[in-house]
């Protein structure tokens, strides 16, 4: 009754969001498919279905609670769909479409998004393509006008210089993504192994380098033409929207376009195993990882839920076999099971981190793996496994029900791979149908004695870590010539000038969410609001303190007490407590920063009270436990080993050291001496300084009112204590502006730069947010300075940004990227070039225009779902705001002046106080900076 209860509850708060209005007349050459309206019976999206006449698929979801629009175009082309000595196709093909087409120029499509106040992107994977905007809903049309000239006016704009600037930043972001990273490049090897030659998940999204070389511009002509037809496509839109208008201009603007080739399924061929295939390699890496996979089925077998429920039961969480197994136990740092499903294939995934400090030998951990599955076998399938299986999908699809994104997202993938938008109905029968006896049959079926492929990652020079000696080697398929048409096809032609760029409506009304405020019994202040577009609840505790209540000699204790505060209590094992929160479909969790230390709750308003009994045991009775301190302080440690070979990771904490000094909290993070030395009596005695009434402040979001949650949080009233007043931070260094400073790292295929200094503290309508208005043509939007110079125009980097960051004491102003190894000083160039030419000549009057037209019109995105909500309410609690700061920030964009943004340059932009650090190799890198005529430190 209670599930019944609550799926009404949903259906009821997503109906009221939409219209069942009936389009009096469809324009010529609309079809409608389908109309589904959400009725009492169990959790739905509504939509209606149509398509045009040249095969576009269109799906509307109205939901009038914001004034916003989401729009998504999916494509179904993927990698998969490339052919041997072609890969990683669709994902540059992905970036050459923000490239411009016949009636928008180079760059001009993030300019219009940005500059409407919009956030936008496009994703690839193996099946589909997506491009994708969420903006103010007085922008949609001007959407569609972009997103149909991409779909039918492309090739006009197409050209060789586009092309190699593209496949130049395609190739920063493998090296940023998968050649510079730990492990980065597991998954492709993994693949090869596991796919047969030739099969289209064999090589990866990203492509081989050698294909990305041998692309050229005709390539791309080919396969635009082949698989960006409108009968290839799907357009979603979801939001506040007039569907009889949205209708109209949907046709008019991808009406005109022809259809493409006819493209059909692809065949769903069953990836077979012969016998098991074990494959190693070394990499930069502390940790060794062990991965094993088990072919399975592909997206919606019958079969699918019932291994996805295995996998839970095997390595979901702390309350499963893997969990019991090999990380409780120490040998294993992390470890877990999953199944995910593409179009054409499925694997049963299973992973572990072998713990150094027990030897690290992935033999030993790939037998504890066997043992574990075999466990299982004897286990077998408990009630609660069922019960928290079914809990868990239902809740995870209600809070995905939490933004409009979301709801077209699973529209637009069920209608692209399904054909039928809306099957949340069906995906929660599916799993609730599952019996224990369709656990036990696919356990059997696909994973009990059946082949797999097991890959060892080992550190360098350590192959003895390995579980088992290679015994297969992949062969990649031979290139195949294209039988794709080369030429480039005719542009559509329009029935109106398509070059005119509609014109906006009017700016939507932005509401500011409804705030209260009250108080517990014990004096703890609370600050929330009501949203009722879903039956959850999201409160967060924030505690003063964090990692600056603490020492610097015991750096880590704050972020390692709040591990602590997640496992068990006194009365019960963190299992148990799992096990428990789980069944409701809640979550409690627990961490810490640089000031503060963090509680986050979420639930389903019903479990409520249940989720609150849980947190008050957490809270208030922490078992602080011999064996999990030992365990969390061995992943700790384990971890930052880790991250030593992570050069973000390098980056970040030697510039914080740069800005702060070694005496500072603020400069000094976790490290491996400082956690060494950590005990669980300073766990202990951190506890009892952190968590305290005093120190606490509540945010709450949910479909309650004040009235009904208050009395809700009595747990919370029950806690005591003083606020603790934070330590005297220690003194800050005196910056060698304009000095150079290199940290190794030998064989980077990327370097890291960072250019900075210390600034102002935040101040949401001072100099310090005036900053951020000075900055945003500077570094701060995707179209800024840096960023269209560094990524677009010179091709040594996937991404570079600067911008400011203020606490309530401190701030500092960063720039950076991570660019080509073999550009690294030219990088540097720009970047100092950018930075000096913006400080001495100011913003322009365009950039100005742009400024205040993007940030002013993006409000009406601030507030959407109740984490966004929840963050604005911490804004202003946080720093004691006005309730009306969000209109004086309005004003001061509207009115602030090229003299005050000049000046602010002027004042905060000078390169002679900023420190510039870069991570790379050392070996290739220094010579080309030591001739920039900076004076160079290597840091040890």
């Amino acid at each position: 009754m209670k599930r019944l209860l609550l799926a009404v509850a949903v259906s009821a708060a997503l109906a009221g969001c939409a219209s069942d209005t009936q389009i009096s007349r469809l324009p010529a050459g609309v079809k409608l498919v389908e109309s589904s309206v959400t009725h009492n019976a169990g959790i739905s999206i509504p939509y209606k279905k149509y398509q045009l006449a040249n095969g576009l698929t269109v799906v509307l979801h109205e939901d009038k609670s914001d004034p916003l629009v989401h729009v998504d175009v999916t494509y179904h082309v993927g990698s998969g769909r490339e052919v041997p000595g072609k890969s990683g196709f669709a994902h540059l093909f992905e970036h050459m479409m923000f490239q411009g087409s016949e009636n928008v120029a180079d760059e001009e499509h993030f300019k219009i998004i940005t500059e409407s106040g919009g956030t936008l992107n496009g994703t690839t994977n193996t099946d589909r393509t997506n491009y994708f905007e969420t903006v103010p809903s007085n922008q949609l049309e001007k959407v569609l006008w972009l997103e149909a000239d991409r779909m039918g006016y492309f090739l006009p704009a197409l050209t060789e210089e586009k092309f190699e600037v593209q496949r130049e930043t395609v190739k920063n972001e493998r090296a940023q993504r998968v050649d510079n990273r730990p492990y980065g490049r597991m998954n492709e090897r993994f693949s090869e192994a596991f796919y047969p030659k030739g099969h289209p998940y064999s090589w990866p999204v990203i492509g081989w380098p050698e294909d990305l070389e041998r692309a050229d511009v005709d390539d791309v002509r080919a396969f635009f033409a082949r698989w960006y037809g409108p009968n290839n496509a799907t357009l979603t839109i979801g939001g506040s929207f007039d569907q009889a208008q949205t209708l109209a201009w949907v046709n008019k603007y991808f009406g005109d376009i022809p259809r493409g080739p006819e493209v059909e399924d692809m065949a769903k061929t069953p990836v077979t195993l012969d016998r098991t295939r074990y494959i190693s390699m070394e990499d930069a890496v502390h940790l060794p990882l062990i991965r094993v996979g088990f072919p399975t089925v592909y997206a919606r077998h019958e079969d699918e839920a019932a291994l996805d429920l295995l996998a839970t039961i095997l390595g979901g969480g702390q309350t499963s076999l893997f969990y019991k197994n090999l990380v409780k136990d120490g040998f294993a740092v992390q470890a877990g099971v999953s199944h995910p499903c593409q179009e054409l294939a499925c694997q049963m995934f299973m992973y572990a981190l072998a713990n150094p400090a027990k030897g690290g030998s992935l033999t030993d951990i790939e037998k504890r793996i066997n043992e574990s599955i075999a466990e299982f076998e004897t286990r077998g399938v408990t009630d609660e496994d069922l019960q928290k299986a079914k809990v868990q999908s239902e809740a995870r699809t209600i809070f995905g029900l939490q933004s409009v994104r979301g709801k077209v997202t699973s529209l637009a993938y069920n209608q692209t791979f399904f054909g039928k938008p809306d099957m949340i109905a069906e995906d929660l029968e599916r799993y609730s149908s599952v019996t224990k006896e369709d656990v036990m049959r696919v356990f059997n079926k696909y994973i009990k004695g059946k082949p797999s492929v097991v890959m060892s990652v080992v550190p360098k020079g350590q192959t003895q870590l390995i579980a088992h000696a290679d015994n297969y080697t992949p062969e990649r398929a031979e290139p195949v010539a294209s039988t794709e048409q080369t030429a480039a096809a005719k542009p559509a032609s329009s029935s109106f000038d398509r070059s005119v760029r509609p014109s906006e409506g009017a700016a939507p009304v932005m509401t500011v969410p409804e705030l209260w405020t009250g108080a517990l019994a014990n004096g703890i202040q609370v600050m929330g609001t009501e949203s009722d577009e879903t039956p959850t609840v999201e409160l967060l505790i924030y505690l003063n303190g964090g990692h600056e209540l603490v020492p610097v000699d015991k750096s880590g204790l704050s972020a390692l007490t709040a591990s602590m505060m997640n496992e068990s209590t006194a009365k019960r094992s963190t299992e148990e407590l799992t096990q428990a929160l789980e069944m409701l479909g809640s979550s409690i969790s627990f961490g810490s920063s640089g000031n503060q230390s963090t509680i986050k709750v979420s639930a389903l308003t019903e479990n409520l009270p249940q989720t609150m009994a849980i947190l008050q045991e957490k809270l208030f009775e922490p078992g602080f436990k011999e064996a999990d301190f030992q365990r969390q302080k061995q992943q700790m440690l384990q971890g930052l080993q880790h991250q030593l070979n992570e050069p973000d990771y390098l980056a970040r904490t030697n510039f914080a050291k740069l800005l702060y000094g070694d005496k500072n909290p603020k400069g000094v993070g976790a490290s491996l001496e400082t956690v060494s030395g950590l005990t669980l009596d300073d766990v202990k005695a951190f506890y009892k300084a952190q968590y305290r009434a005093g120190n606490a402040e509540v945010v709450v979001v949910s479909d309650l009112d004040k009235a009904q949650i208050l009395p809700q949080l009595a747990p919370l009233a029950k806690w005591q204590g003083k606020a603790t007043p934070i330590p005297e931070q220690g003194p800050l260094p005196e910056l060698q502006g304009g000095t150079i400073y290199i940290v190794d790292k030998p064989g980077a295929a990327q370097s890291v730069i960072m250019l900075g200094k210390r600034a102002m503290p935040f101040d949401a309508t001072g100099e310090y947010f005036k900053a951020e208005l000075m900055n945003y043509p500077l570094g701060g939007a995707f179209n800024s300075r840096i960023n269209l110079n560094l990524r677009e125009d010179k091709g040594y980097t996937y991404g570079a940004r600067s911008g400011f960051s203020g606490k309530q004491d401190s701030g500092t102003f960063v720039a950076k990227a991570s660019v080509r190894s073999d550009v690294t000083d030219k990088s540097l160039v720009e970047f100092i070039k950018e930075i000096n030419h913006y400080q001495q000549q100011g913003i322009t009057a365009e950039e100005l225009a742009f400024m205040r037209s993007s940030i002013s019109q993006g409000k009406a995105l601030d507030y959407e779902t109740p984490y966004q909500k929840a963050g604005f309410i911490r804004s202003i609690q946080k720093y004691d705001l006005a309730a009306d700061y969000t209109a004086k920030q309005a004003k001061i964009i509207d009115t602030i002046g090229k003299a005050e943004l000049d000046k602010l340059a002027k004042d905060n932009l000078n390169l002679d106080e900023m420190v510039m650090l870069v991570v790379g190799d050392k070996a290739s890198i220094q010579p080309g900076l030591e001739a920039l005529g900076y004076p160079v430190k290597v840091i040890k």
